[in-house]
Protein backbone atom coordinates (compact mmCIF):
# COMPACT_ATOMS: atom_id res chain seq x y z
CA UNK A 1 0.00 0.00 0.00
CA UNK A 2 1.72 3.43 -1.56
CA UNK A 3 0.41 6.39 0.83
CA UNK A 4 -0.65 9.66 -1.54
CA UNK A 5 -0.77 13.21 -0.10
CA UNK A 6 -2.87 15.47 -1.84
CA UNK A 7 -3.37 19.15 -0.70
CA UNK A 8 -6.59 20.18 -2.38
CA UNK A 9 -9.38 23.03 -2.41
CA UNK A 10 -11.19 24.29 -5.70
CA UNK A 11 -12.85 22.92 -8.48
CA UNK A 12 -10.35 21.37 -9.67
CA UNK A 13 -9.66 19.35 -6.72
CA UNK A 14 -13.03 18.26 -6.29
CA UNK A 15 -12.99 16.77 -9.96
CA UNK A 16 -9.88 15.01 -9.05
CA UNK A 17 -10.98 13.66 -5.76
CA UNK A 18 -14.65 12.42 -7.16
CA UNK A 19 -12.16 10.91 -10.18
CA UNK A 20 -10.08 8.54 -7.09
CA UNK A 21 -13.48 7.45 -5.86
CA UNK A 22 -13.63 5.34 -9.14
CA UNK A 23 -10.50 4.23 -9.38
CA UNK A 24 -9.67 0.29 -9.74
CA UNK A 25 -6.37 0.47 -8.29
CA UNK A 26 -6.67 -0.64 -4.99
CA UNK A 27 -3.23 -0.44 -3.47
CA UNK A 28 -2.75 3.38 -3.19
CA UNK A 29 -3.86 5.00 0.18
CA UNK A 30 -5.07 8.74 -0.47
CA UNK A 31 -4.55 11.33 2.90
CA UNK A 32 -6.79 14.36 1.37
CA UNK A 33 -6.01 17.90 3.63
CA UNK A 34 -8.48 20.93 3.19
CA UNK A 35 -9.61 23.57 5.18
CA UNK A 36 -13.29 23.45 6.79
CA UNK A 37 -14.55 26.14 4.14
CA UNK A 38 -14.08 23.70 1.40
CA UNK A 39 -17.32 21.55 1.99
CA UNK A 40 -18.12 21.21 -1.52
CA UNK A 41 -14.80 18.54 -1.73
CA UNK A 42 -15.86 16.70 1.41
CA UNK A 43 -19.71 16.51 0.86
CA UNK A 44 -18.52 15.00 -2.94
CA UNK A 45 -16.74 11.85 -1.16
CA UNK A 46 -18.56 8.68 0.04
CA UNK A 47 -15.78 8.03 2.04
CA UNK A 48 -14.04 4.66 0.73
CA UNK A 49 -11.46 2.51 2.64
CA UNK A 50 -8.65 3.95 0.84
CA UNK A 51 -9.79 7.83 1.35
CA UNK A 52 -8.66 9.84 4.96
CA UNK A 53 -9.55 13.27 5.30
CA UNK A 54 -7.90 16.07 7.58
CA UNK A 55 -9.73 19.34 8.07
CA UNK A 56 -6.53 21.19 8.42
CA UNK A 57 -5.08 24.45 6.71
CA UNK A 58 -2.46 22.81 3.64
CA UNK A 59 -0.31 26.10 4.82
CA UNK A 60 0.42 25.53 7.84
CA UNK A 61 3.78 24.15 8.49
CA UNK A 62 3.02 22.70 11.66
CA UNK A 63 -0.03 21.02 10.92
CA UNK A 64 1.68 20.06 7.39
CA UNK A 65 4.41 17.80 9.59
CA UNK A 66 2.14 16.33 12.12
CA UNK A 67 0.50 14.85 9.42
CA UNK A 68 3.46 14.04 7.23
CA UNK A 69 5.86 12.72 10.25
CA UNK A 70 3.05 9.55 11.08
CA UNK A 71 3.24 8.19 7.65
CA UNK A 72 5.61 7.16 4.80
CA UNK A 73 4.40 9.02 1.70
CA UNK A 74 5.27 8.07 -1.95
CA UNK A 75 3.57 11.03 -3.60
CA UNK A 76 2.51 14.74 -2.98
CA UNK A 77 -0.16 16.59 -5.24
CA UNK A 78 -1.01 20.29 -4.50
CA UNK A 79 -4.60 20.83 -6.16
CA UNK A 80 -5.20 24.42 -5.02
CA UNK A 81 -6.99 27.43 -6.31
CA UNK A 82 -5.09 29.91 -4.92
CA UNK A 83 -0.94 30.28 -6.43
CA UNK A 84 0.07 32.11 -3.05
CA UNK A 85 -0.99 29.16 -1.21
CA UNK A 86 -0.37 26.69 -3.70
CA UNK A 87 3.53 28.22 -3.95
CA UNK A 88 3.46 28.32 0.66
CA UNK A 89 2.42 24.75 0.57
CA UNK A 90 4.91 23.69 -1.46
CA UNK A 91 7.60 25.23 0.22
CA UNK A 92 6.30 23.62 3.43
CA UNK A 93 6.32 19.77 2.11
CA UNK A 94 9.81 20.82 0.51
CA UNK A 95 10.96 21.94 3.74
CA UNK A 96 9.51 18.63 5.76
CA UNK A 97 10.32 16.07 2.55
CA UNK A 98 13.15 17.55 0.40
CA UNK A 99 13.05 14.42 -2.02
CA UNK A 100 9.92 13.36 -2.35
CA UNK A 101 8.25 13.91 -5.55
CA UNK A 102 5.26 15.92 -5.85
CA UNK A 103 2.81 16.95 -8.75
CA UNK A 104 1.40 20.74 -9.05
CA UNK A 105 -1.40 21.41 -10.86
CA UNK A 106 -1.16 25.25 -12.08
CA UNK A 107 -3.94 27.65 -13.72
CA UNK A 108 -1.00 30.25 -13.97
CA UNK A 109 1.35 29.74 -16.56
CA UNK A 110 5.13 29.19 -14.79
CA UNK A 111 5.52 29.13 -11.38
CA UNK A 112 9.43 30.36 -9.96
CA UNK A 113 10.13 26.05 -9.12
CA UNK A 114 13.16 24.91 -10.52
CA UNK A 115 13.17 21.01 -8.67
CA UNK A 116 14.33 18.18 -10.18
CA UNK A 117 11.58 16.21 -7.62
CA UNK A 118 8.51 18.24 -8.89
CA UNK A 119 6.12 18.21 -11.97
CA UNK A 120 3.97 21.02 -12.91
CA UNK A 121 0.90 20.57 -14.87
CA UNK A 122 -0.16 23.61 -16.22
CA UNK A 123 -4.41 23.67 -16.88
CA UNK A 124 -3.80 25.68 -20.50
CA UNK A 125 -1.22 23.92 -21.61
CA UNK A 126 -2.91 20.53 -20.98
CA UNK A 127 -6.11 21.83 -22.86
CA UNK A 128 -4.25 22.98 -25.85
CA UNK A 129 -2.67 19.59 -26.38
CA UNK A 130 -5.61 17.79 -25.76
CA UNK A 131 -7.40 19.94 -28.72
CA UNK A 132 -4.44 19.30 -30.91
CA UNK A 133 -4.87 16.25 -31.00
CA UNK A 134 -8.65 15.97 -32.25
CA UNK A 135 -7.33 17.52 -34.94
CA UNK A 136 -7.17 15.80 -38.37
CA UNK A 137 -3.47 14.14 -39.20
CA UNK A 138 -1.86 14.88 -35.93
CA UNK A 139 -0.08 11.52 -35.02
CA UNK A 140 -0.58 10.79 -30.98
CA UNK A 141 1.98 8.95 -29.44
CA UNK A 142 1.51 5.60 -28.98
CA UNK A 143 -2.80 5.71 -29.07
CA UNK A 144 -2.74 5.60 -32.91
CA UNK A 145 0.79 4.30 -34.02
CA UNK A 146 1.11 0.60 -35.52
CA UNK A 147 -2.24 -1.10 -35.01
CA UNK A 148 -3.47 0.71 -32.05
CA UNK A 149 -4.18 -1.90 -29.99
CA UNK A 150 -1.48 -1.73 -27.38
CA UNK A 151 1.88 -2.53 -28.99
CA UNK A 152 3.39 0.61 -27.97
CA UNK A 153 3.50 1.09 -23.97
CA UNK A 154 5.43 3.68 -21.91
CA UNK A 155 5.89 1.93 -18.51
CA UNK A 156 7.67 3.92 -15.49
CA UNK A 157 9.96 1.54 -13.37
CA UNK A 158 9.87 2.54 -9.50
CA UNK A 159 11.79 1.74 -7.23
CA UNK A 160 11.75 -1.33 -5.85
CA UNK A 161 10.57 -3.24 -9.54
CA UNK A 162 12.37 -6.27 -9.79
CA UNK A 163 13.49 -5.11 -13.67
CA UNK A 164 15.57 -1.69 -11.64
CA UNK A 165 19.15 -2.10 -12.30
CA UNK A 166 19.12 -4.86 -14.73
CA UNK A 167 20.88 -5.04 -18.32
CA UNK A 168 18.50 -3.89 -21.43
CA UNK A 169 19.97 -7.57 -22.36
CA UNK A 170 18.86 -9.38 -19.79
CA UNK A 171 15.27 -8.94 -20.20
CA UNK A 172 13.73 -8.69 -23.70
CA UNK A 173 13.06 -11.95 -25.55
CA UNK A 174 11.41 -12.20 -29.14
CA UNK A 175 7.81 -11.12 -28.24
CA UNK A 176 8.74 -7.68 -27.55
CA UNK A 177 11.68 -5.27 -26.79
CA UNK A 178 12.65 -2.03 -25.22
CA UNK A 179 13.30 0.85 -27.83
CA UNK A 180 13.89 3.93 -26.00
CA UNK A 181 14.53 4.77 -22.04
CA UNK A 182 14.05 8.49 -20.97
CA UNK A 183 15.87 9.41 -18.34
CA UNK A 184 16.45 13.27 -16.43
CA UNK A 185 15.28 14.41 -19.92
CA UNK A 186 17.01 12.54 -22.46
CA UNK A 187 16.49 10.30 -24.81
CA UNK A 188 18.12 6.88 -24.76
CA UNK A 189 18.49 4.30 -27.46
CA UNK A 190 19.55 1.32 -25.21
CA UNK A 191 22.28 -1.49 -26.15
CA UNK A 192 22.07 -4.95 -24.39
CA UNK A 193 24.49 -3.51 -22.28
CA UNK A 194 22.53 -0.38 -21.15
CA UNK A 195 21.36 -0.29 -17.13
CA UNK A 196 17.39 0.15 -16.44
CA UNK A 197 17.33 2.35 -13.62
CA UNK A 198 14.43 3.58 -11.17
CA UNK A 199 12.54 6.43 -12.66
CA UNK A 200 13.22 5.80 -16.31
CA UNK A 201 10.53 5.51 -18.90
CA UNK A 202 10.46 2.66 -20.78
CA UNK A 203 8.95 2.47 -24.82
CA UNK A 204 8.56 -1.21 -25.05
CA UNK A 205 6.91 -2.49 -28.28
CA UNK A 206 5.91 -5.97 -28.40
CA UNK A 207 2.82 -8.13 -28.42
CA UNK A 208 -0.02 -6.69 -26.96
CA UNK A 209 -0.88 -9.60 -24.63
CA UNK A 210 2.74 -10.33 -23.67
CA UNK A 211 2.84 -6.19 -23.04
CA UNK A 212 0.53 -6.62 -20.63
CA UNK A 213 2.07 -8.97 -18.91
CA UNK A 214 5.50 -7.10 -18.91
CA UNK A 215 3.51 -4.04 -17.48
CA UNK A 216 2.48 -6.00 -14.42
CA UNK A 217 6.02 -7.40 -14.03
CA UNK A 218 8.15 -3.85 -14.38
CA UNK A 219 5.60 -2.26 -12.32
CA UNK A 220 5.53 -4.72 -9.29
CA UNK A 221 7.58 -3.75 -6.18
CA UNK A 222 9.44 -6.49 -4.69
CA UNK A 223 7.62 -8.53 -2.16
CA UNK A 224 8.86 -11.13 0.57
CA UNK A 225 10.17 -14.23 -0.35
CA UNK A 226 9.07 -16.29 -1.76
CA UNK A 227 7.15 -13.52 -3.82
CA UNK A 228 6.54 -13.21 -6.68
CA UNK A 229 6.31 -16.92 -7.08
CA UNK A 230 3.54 -17.88 -4.80
CA UNK A 231 2.87 -16.89 -1.07
CA UNK A 232 2.74 -20.79 0.09
CA UNK A 233 4.65 -23.36 1.30
CA UNK A 234 4.59 -26.77 0.10
CA UNK A 235 6.56 -29.58 1.62
CA UNK A 236 6.57 -32.89 -0.15
CA UNK A 237 7.66 -35.68 2.14
CA UNK A 238 8.04 -39.57 1.65
CA UNK A 239 6.35 -41.49 3.72
CA UNK A 240 6.22 -44.73 1.66
CA UNK A 241 8.04 -48.13 2.64
CA UNK A 242 9.26 -45.68 5.65
CA UNK A 243 9.37 -47.80 8.72
CA UNK A 244 12.36 -47.78 11.19
CA UNK A 245 13.33 -45.08 13.25
CA UNK A 246 15.61 -43.68 10.90
CA UNK A 247 13.34 -43.24 8.41
CA UNK A 248 10.94 -41.55 10.76
CA UNK A 249 13.53 -39.17 12.49
CA UNK A 250 14.72 -37.99 8.97
CA UNK A 251 10.88 -37.02 8.04
CA UNK A 252 10.11 -35.33 11.47
CA UNK A 253 13.44 -33.05 10.63
CA UNK A 254 12.14 -32.39 7.28
CA UNK A 255 9.04 -31.19 8.86
CA UNK A 256 10.71 -29.13 11.45
CA UNK A 257 12.83 -27.26 8.79
CA UNK A 258 9.88 -26.61 6.51
CA UNK A 259 7.96 -24.96 9.65
CA UNK A 260 10.90 -23.30 10.39
CA UNK A 261 10.92 -21.29 7.17
CA UNK A 262 7.40 -21.16 6.96
CA UNK A 263 7.42 -18.70 10.65
CA UNK A 264 9.94 -17.09 8.84
CA UNK A 265 7.99 -16.20 5.89
CA UNK A 266 5.00 -14.74 8.46
CA UNK A 267 2.59 -14.16 5.95
CA UNK A 268 2.53 -17.63 4.60
CA UNK A 269 0.63 -21.22 5.24
CA UNK A 270 2.52 -24.24 5.32
CA UNK A 271 0.72 -27.08 3.43
CA UNK A 272 2.20 -30.76 4.09
CA UNK A 273 2.37 -33.46 1.64
CA UNK A 274 1.40 -37.38 2.46
CA UNK A 275 1.44 -39.35 -0.60
CA UNK A 276 0.96 -42.99 -0.66
CA UNK A 277 1.05 -45.30 2.31
CA UNK A 278 2.25 -43.85 5.52
CA UNK A 279 2.56 -46.01 8.63
CA UNK A 280 0.67 -44.99 11.46
CA UNK A 281 3.06 -44.60 14.17
CA UNK A 282 4.88 -42.07 11.69
CA UNK A 283 1.38 -40.68 10.50
CA UNK A 284 0.55 -40.17 14.40
CA UNK A 285 4.00 -37.78 14.73
CA UNK A 286 3.13 -36.08 11.58
CA UNK A 287 -0.27 -35.00 12.45
CA UNK A 288 0.85 -33.11 15.74
CA UNK A 289 2.29 -30.32 13.83
CA UNK A 290 -1.35 -29.63 12.34
CA UNK A 291 -1.84 -25.94 13.18
CA UNK A 292 -4.33 -23.19 11.68
CA UNK A 293 -1.17 -21.99 9.42
CA UNK A 294 -0.06 -25.84 8.72
CA UNK A 295 -2.31 -28.26 6.84
CA UNK A 296 -1.88 -31.97 6.12
CA UNK A 297 -2.95 -33.47 2.20
CA UNK A 298 -3.32 -37.00 1.54
CA UNK A 299 -2.73 -38.21 -1.87
CA UNK A 300 -3.75 -41.60 -2.32
CA UNK A 301 -3.33 -42.48 -5.76
CA UNK A 302 -0.60 -43.59 -7.02
CA UNK A 303 -1.01 -42.80 -10.64
CA UNK A 304 -1.82 -39.56 -10.99
CA UNK A 305 -0.36 -37.96 -7.98
CA UNK A 306 2.11 -35.88 -10.24
CA UNK A 307 -1.02 -34.74 -11.99
CA UNK A 308 -2.43 -33.62 -8.23
CA UNK A 309 0.21 -32.27 -6.59
CA UNK A 310 0.98 -30.03 -9.95
CA UNK A 311 -2.57 -28.65 -9.40
CA UNK A 312 -2.34 -28.25 -5.71
CA UNK A 313 0.86 -26.60 -6.22
CA UNK A 314 -1.74 -23.86 -8.55
CA UNK A 315 -4.85 -23.49 -6.40
CA UNK A 316 -2.73 -23.20 -3.13
CA UNK A 317 -0.94 -20.38 -4.27
CA UNK A 318 2.42 -21.80 -3.47
CA UNK A 319 5.89 -19.99 -4.09
CA UNK A 320 8.26 -22.56 -2.36
CA UNK A 321 8.27 -26.22 -2.97
CA UNK A 322 10.04 -28.30 0.08
CA UNK A 323 11.66 -31.83 -0.91
CA UNK A 324 14.51 -33.91 -0.44
CA UNK A 325 17.16 -34.62 -2.94
CA UNK A 326 15.99 -38.36 -3.71
CA UNK A 327 12.35 -37.65 -4.61
CA UNK A 328 13.63 -34.28 -6.50
CA UNK A 329 15.93 -36.35 -8.66
CA UNK A 330 13.84 -39.51 -9.51
CA UNK A 331 10.42 -38.17 -9.66
CA UNK A 332 9.74 -34.43 -9.70
CA UNK A 333 12.19 -32.42 -11.33
CA UNK A 334 11.11 -32.09 -14.89
CA UNK A 335 6.82 -30.90 -13.65
CA UNK A 336 8.50 -28.79 -10.98
CA UNK A 337 10.90 -26.89 -13.52
CA UNK A 338 7.39 -26.36 -15.56
CA UNK A 339 5.78 -24.74 -12.34
CA UNK A 340 8.26 -21.93 -12.34
CA UNK A 341 8.19 -22.11 -8.37
CA UNK A 342 11.35 -21.54 -5.67
CA UNK A 343 12.70 -25.24 -5.09
CA UNK A 344 14.19 -25.86 -1.39
CA UNK A 345 16.00 -29.36 -1.52
CA UNK A 346 16.86 -30.52 2.09
CA UNK A 347 20.27 -31.13 2.40
CA UNK A 348 22.58 -33.62 5.47
CA UNK A 349 23.14 -29.52 6.93
CA UNK A 350 19.95 -28.51 8.58
CA UNK A 351 18.91 -24.88 7.54
CA UNK A 352 19.00 -23.82 11.42
CA UNK A 353 22.52 -23.78 11.34
CA UNK A 354 22.65 -21.85 8.05
CA UNK A 355 24.90 -18.34 8.45
CA UNK A 356 25.34 -17.58 4.45
CA UNK A 357 23.64 -18.28 1.69
CA UNK A 358 26.39 -18.80 -1.75
CA UNK A 359 25.79 -18.15 -5.04
CA UNK A 360 28.29 -19.17 -8.09
CA UNK A 361 28.20 -16.54 -11.44
CA UNK A 362 26.96 -18.30 -14.21
CA UNK A 363 25.32 -16.87 -17.12
CA UNK A 364 24.39 -13.21 -16.96
CA UNK A 365 20.74 -13.21 -17.88
CA UNK A 366 20.25 -15.80 -15.32
CA UNK A 367 21.83 -13.93 -12.36
CA UNK A 368 20.48 -10.63 -13.15
CA UNK A 369 16.61 -12.84 -13.26
CA UNK A 370 17.28 -14.28 -9.50
CA UNK A 371 18.80 -11.30 -8.18
CA UNK A 372 15.35 -9.51 -6.55
CA UNK A 373 14.99 -13.07 -4.82
CA UNK A 374 18.23 -13.21 -3.55
CA UNK A 375 18.29 -9.98 -1.37
CA UNK A 376 14.89 -10.74 -0.67
CA UNK A 377 15.65 -13.86 0.76
CA UNK A 378 18.28 -13.20 2.19
CA UNK A 379 16.54 -10.15 4.28
CA UNK A 380 14.02 -12.22 5.30
CA UNK A 381 16.35 -14.95 6.95
CA UNK A 382 18.88 -12.72 8.26
CA UNK A 383 21.91 -14.27 6.29
CA UNK A 384 24.68 -12.93 4.61
CA UNK A 385 24.85 -13.00 0.78
CA UNK A 386 28.05 -14.14 -0.61
CA UNK A 387 28.60 -14.14 -4.78
CA UNK A 388 31.88 -16.33 -5.63
CA UNK A 389 33.03 -16.27 -8.95
CA UNK A 390 35.31 -19.26 -9.21
CA UNK A 391 36.87 -19.94 -12.10
CA UNK A 392 39.70 -22.71 -13.28
CA UNK A 393 41.19 -19.95 -15.66
CA UNK A 394 40.92 -16.95 -13.53
CA UNK A 395 38.55 -15.07 -16.45
CA UNK A 396 37.32 -13.23 -14.06
CA UNK A 397 36.86 -9.93 -16.20
CA UNK A 398 33.78 -11.99 -17.82
CA UNK A 399 31.56 -11.71 -14.90
CA UNK A 400 31.94 -7.46 -13.78
CA UNK A 401 28.33 -6.88 -15.29
CA UNK A 402 27.10 -9.25 -12.59
CA UNK A 403 29.09 -7.65 -10.22
CA UNK A 404 28.05 -4.27 -10.76
CA UNK A 405 24.55 -5.19 -10.87
CA UNK A 406 24.57 -7.50 -7.40
CA UNK A 407 26.67 -4.39 -6.21
CA UNK A 408 24.00 -1.65 -7.01
CA UNK A 409 21.11 -3.68 -5.84
CA UNK A 410 23.32 -4.33 -2.39
CA UNK A 411 23.12 -0.59 -2.33
CA UNK A 412 19.37 0.05 -2.68
CA UNK A 413 18.60 -2.52 -0.24
CA UNK A 414 20.98 -1.38 2.25
CA UNK A 415 22.46 -5.32 2.75
CA UNK A 416 26.10 -5.89 2.56
CA UNK A 417 26.96 -8.46 -0.63
CA UNK A 418 30.29 -10.41 -0.08
CA UNK A 419 31.98 -10.72 -3.66
CA UNK A 420 34.64 -13.99 -3.76
CA UNK A 421 37.05 -14.72 -6.43
CA UNK A 422 39.47 -17.56 -6.45
CA UNK A 423 40.95 -19.48 -9.52
CA UNK A 424 39.70 -22.65 -8.34
CA UNK A 425 37.02 -25.49 -9.70
CA UNK A 426 33.85 -24.57 -8.28
CA UNK A 427 32.55 -27.85 -7.43
CA UNK A 428 35.58 -28.83 -5.13
CA UNK A 429 35.93 -25.61 -3.79
CA UNK A 430 32.33 -25.54 -2.80
CA UNK A 431 32.20 -29.66 -1.38
CA UNK A 432 34.76 -27.54 0.99
CA UNK A 433 32.31 -24.94 2.15
CA UNK A 434 30.21 -25.64 5.93
CA UNK A 435 27.16 -23.90 6.85
CA UNK A 436 26.26 -22.62 3.57
CA UNK A 437 22.77 -22.37 1.79
CA UNK A 438 23.81 -23.13 -1.86
CA UNK A 439 21.34 -21.30 -4.65
CA UNK A 440 21.10 -21.44 -7.89
CA UNK A 441 19.03 -20.26 -10.93
CA UNK A 442 16.60 -23.03 -11.95
CA UNK A 443 17.57 -23.72 -15.48
CA UNK A 444 17.00 -26.94 -17.97
CA UNK A 445 20.80 -27.78 -17.36
CA UNK A 446 19.71 -28.96 -13.86
CA UNK A 447 17.28 -31.77 -15.63
CA UNK A 448 20.18 -33.42 -16.86
CA UNK A 449 22.25 -36.13 -14.80
CA UNK A 450 25.56 -35.96 -16.07
CA UNK A 451 28.74 -37.67 -15.17
CA UNK A 452 30.61 -35.88 -12.82
CA UNK A 453 33.17 -33.80 -14.41
CA UNK A 454 35.02 -32.02 -11.93
CA UNK A 455 36.86 -30.31 -14.81
CA UNK A 456 33.67 -28.75 -16.26
CA UNK A 457 33.11 -25.57 -15.91
CA UNK A 458 28.97 -25.57 -16.68
CA UNK A 459 28.70 -25.99 -13.13
CA UNK A 460 24.81 -25.92 -12.90
CA UNK A 461 24.86 -29.49 -14.12
CA UNK A 462 26.46 -31.19 -10.62
CA UNK A 463 24.02 -28.88 -8.36
CA UNK A 464 22.62 -32.32 -7.28
CA UNK A 465 25.55 -34.04 -6.85
CA UNK A 466 26.84 -32.13 -3.61
CA UNK A 467 23.99 -33.45 -0.61
CA UNK A 468 25.77 -31.79 1.68
CA UNK A 469 24.36 -28.61 1.73
CA UNK A 470 20.78 -27.35 1.44
CA UNK A 471 19.85 -25.43 -2.17
CA UNK A 472 17.44 -22.96 -2.96
CA UNK A 473 16.51 -23.02 -7.20
CA UNK A 474 14.94 -20.03 -7.98
CA UNK A 475 13.30 -20.21 -11.46
CA UNK A 476 13.91 -18.07 -14.28
CA UNK A 477 12.12 -16.88 -17.61
CA UNK A 478 12.44 -19.05 -20.43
Amino acid sequence: MQNVLILANGQIAKHFIKRLRKSRIDNNFYHIVCKHKDKEIIESLNITTNISIYIEDPTSFLKLKNIISNIEFTKVFIVMENRDETLFSYKNVKLILPKIRIVIVSNWGELPIKDEYTKIIQIEEQIANALYEELPNVPVIAKNIGLGEGEIMEVLVSFGSPYAYRHVGSLTDSRWRVVAIYRDNKQIFPTPATMIKPNDKLIIIGNPIVLEEIYKRITKRKGLFPEPFGRNLYLILDTTDKDNDKDKEDILIEINEAVFLSNKFTKSKLYIVIQGYCKKSILKEIKKFETDYIELLYIKDKKNYLNIIEEEIKNYDIGLVLINNTLFKKKFKKMLYKQKKAIYIFGENSIYNISTAVVLMGDELEMESISSALFDLSETLGIKLKLCNFDPEGEFLEKKNIIEHYETLSSLYGLSIEIEEKKVNPIRELKEKNSILHIAPFSKSILETPILNFFSKNFSKYFLSIKKHPKLLIPIED
